[in-house]
Order: structure tokens, then sequence, then C-alpha cells
């Protein structure tokens, strides 16, 4: 145990220098788009101040670290909601599944859509409206794959598919996750994990929005006038992180978790996260709580994210029915200045 242990501190200590190159500075922050990239939409992983890059199991990885994906049972479903920003009345829907094909490998689909309802056309002369409305919306499709290599060493891949559009302009790229997470201690209680997220192509925005009619007065004939957008990067990152388990018996369990995120267009962040869980013979509960700290996230005059960093939620599993199907039922909050308290709500399905 001590030996593997020291191996995989060696790994962590070997990333944790090499992380500096990947980590951001303040004369990049806000020069990237498709900043929902960094928008955890579910309600498990976020309670704990999206922490568990080393411990976060399911579908749910496939946002906080792909490898792992790979400890899917058999079939799991998701569906979540959050009010985004909380009285900003932006909605977050996202839904997925994973699958285990195999002895050792997992696949996983899910969507998220933010919502912007309906927003008033207005123009230069009609500056009040009253010519209709637009609705913007901005999806992502995720893929993935991930991987039982052996009992320590667990690895995946995402990729996903982003869109922004309103009426007559759209972006749509495309960008790639990488996990790895190893497991060690005799009760697979020590964990360390490290993936590197959101590379990907630039992204430019098209459309007739960017066209303009012209009048030539010298021949009267008519012509449009394009103009191209700028490209924009995508939020690329580096997140590494580890968690360890205090088992008090069989049936109640503490996880401590630690992250860094190394961002290259926002500030760093330090994750901290505690999850308690307690099972009973047919239902288990979770009770979590995390801190994401950054530089002047207090301070509204000079902060550069909504964000004040605290989290909590909770969720319940239970067997239900004759085949004692495993539904949970999860609930997250953040806290957001200005806009106030951001809630998730989801269900989870495993299906055996």
């Amino acid at each position: 145990m001590i030996r593997s242990i020291i191996k995989g501190s060696m790994i962590v200590g070997a990333l944790m220098v090499a992380m500096p190159s990947f980590a951001g500075n303040e004369d990049r922050i806000g020069s990237a788009g498709a900043s929902e990239l960094l928008v955890n939409p579910w309600a498990r992983s976020s309670a704990w101040g999206t922490a568990g890059v080393a411990a976060v199991n399911g579908l749910e990885a496939q946002f906080t670290n792909i490898a792992g994906l790979a400890f899917t049972d058999r079939t799991q479903i998701k569906f979540n909601y959050t009010n985004w920003l909380g009285s900003a009345n932006i909605s977050l829907n996202s839904a997925g599944i994973a699958q285990r094909v195999g002895d050792q490998s997992v696949i996983a689909l899910s969507i998220q859509s933010f919502g912007f309802g309906d927003i008033d056309i207005t123009t230069v002369d009609l500056p009040e409206g009253g010519i209709g409305q637009f609705s913007p919306r901005k999806n992502i499709i995720n893929l993935g794959y991930a991987r039982e290599f052996s009992n320590s060493i667990y690895a995946g891949i995402n990729m996903k598919v982003v869109n922004e559009n309103i009426s007559n302009l759209r972006a749509t790229g495309v960008a790639f996750d990488a996990g790895v997470r190893y497991v060690t201690g005799e009760q697979d209680h020590v964990k360390f994990g490290i993936t590197l997220k959101n590379v990907g192509t630039p992204m430019q925005f098209e459309g007739d929005g960017l066209g303009q009619e012209i009048f030539y007065q010298s021949t009267g004939g008519n012509a449009t006038l394009e103009q191209r957008s700028a490209t924009f990067e995508m939020p690329s990152l580096l997140a590494i992180g580890g968690s360890y388990d205090f088992i008090f018996s069989e049936t109640s369990k503490l996880t401590a978790a630690l992250a860094f995120h190394a961002n290259s267009f926002t500030n760093d962040q330090f994750n901290i996260g505690l999850n308690y869980g307690y099972s009973l013979e047919k239902a288990a509960f979770n009770i979590r709580a995390g801190y994401v700290a950054e530089k002047d996230i207090w301070n509204r005059e000079t902060s550069t994210n909504s964000l004040t960093g605290l989290a909590a939620g909770v969720s319940v599993d239970a067997l239900l029915g004759e085949k004692k199907t495993p539904m949970g039922f999860e609930y997250a909050m953040r806290m957001s200045n200005p806009f106030g308290l951001i809630h998730s709500f989801g269900v989870t399905l495993s299906l055996k």
C-alpha cells in the first residue's frame, strides 16, 4: 500500500510541476468564447465545488474527468435542470445516458442546452421592437468513451460539439477532453486524477446577420456587403486532483477531495469538497459541500467570476419496485453575486 501511495504521489508531483505552463494569465481573461463549456451542468458533482476530479463516477464524470465514466456499473440515465445565474432567467437542461459495452469499456452520450427566453428584435429604425422575437440557444453534445486498463489505471476521451446561434448568426466548434485516474489503497480509498479539457478548433460566427444591403447611387443597383467576424478560442484548461475516503463502517463514508484548475482564459481555481454518505438496506443518503477559490472572488469590483465559490447539496438513492431498480434524486445550490442562488435538480436512473 505504501509503495502504491508513493508511486501515485510521484505521478501527481510530476504533473503539478508541468502545470504552470498551462495556467492562464490576467491579460487573457475574457478573451475566449464558448464559456458555457466551463459550467458544470450536473447537481451531484457541482455540489462539492467540482472538486471531484479524482472521485466523480458515472455520467457526471463526462464533465469533471472523463476517466470516471469507466466506473459506470451498467446503464445510467440522468436528467438535470439548473436555473443558471439565478435571477438572470437562463435555463440549463441536461440529459444523458452511459452504457457499459464490455467488462472494461463504457460509452456515454449527453447534451446540455442553454435557453435565454424570447428577446424582442430591434433595429436602428425600430429600437423599441414590435417586429418579432428571437430565442438565442447554446447547445453542447458530448460523446465519451472510458476504459479500465488495470485495477489502478482508468482513462477516457470525450468529444464535444458546441453550437451557439440566434436567428441570423451561428457558430459551431469541436473540442476534446482526455483524462486519467489512478486508484490505490487497500480499499481503493486513495485516488488521483488529471484531465485536459476543451482543446479544440477556433470558432467563428457566420450567417445573414453579418450581411448588409447597400445601394449604389451611381448605378442604381443593390448589393450585399458581407462582413467577417473574428475567430475566438475555446476555454481550455488542465485540472488535477486527489481524494481520500474515510471509511467509518460498511454503511458510512466521508470523501474529501481537492483539485486545482489551471485555466487558459480565466483565473486559476482551487477546489475543495466533502461528501458524506450513509447507506441503508434499500436507500443511500449523501450530503455534499464545496468551495471554489480564486483571485478576488469576494470582491465585486475586481472579480472576474459571478460565482462566489460556495456550493452544497444532497442526494437520495433508493431501490424501487420488485426488481429493485436504483433511482436517485439530487439537488445542488451555488451562490452568485449579484444574481442570487443557483439551483440544480436532477433524477438518476440506473438499470441492471
